[in-house]
């Protein structure tokens, strides 16, 4: 078992929400927290348009792949997060669950999943803050 952090990000589809918070969490925080995402439902590929939004700030999510969401890795995680889409998560003791309310960006353009990236981006600095600090040098 790992001394780092490790989230999980979870919504339905694991193509839109989740994989641009686990994308923001690796390019923010780097090897200080390890990054899961899945669905409960998982679509057949990551929506185009939070991959070209993602694109527009220097991350590529292209090569993702949505992951269907176990017991295991939930299990594995410190912290879970659904991405405001009603998925049941398992729950266990010890854990830490969160609900970040985000619209769906399925279906929509990249014009509309612009400010869900950037809503995003927020949460995820925040949560790094609290998780995996910095070092002080």
């Amino acid at each position: 078992m790992s001394d780092k952090p490790s989230v999980l990000f979870v919504c339905v589809h694991n193509a839109g929400r989740s994989q641009m918070a686990a994308a923001w969490l690796t390019h923010l925080a780097g090897d200080r927290v390890e990054v899961r995402s899945a669905g409960s439902n998982p679509g057949a590929g990551v929506n185009p348009a939070a991959v070209e939004a993602m694109a527009e700030v220097g991350i590529d999510i292209s090569a993702e792949v949505p992951k269907m969401l176990t017991v295991d890795a939930v299990k594995e995680s410190d912290v879970c997060i659904t991405m405001g889409c009603g998925d049941t998560c398992p729950v266990f003791p010890g854990k830490r669950y969160l609900d970040w309310q985000l619209e769906d960006p399925a279906g929509q353009g990249v014009e509309a999943v612009r400010p869900i990236r950037d809503e995003i981006k927020v949460l995820v600095e925040g949560l790094i803050k609290e998780i995996a600090p910095e070092p002080q040098a």
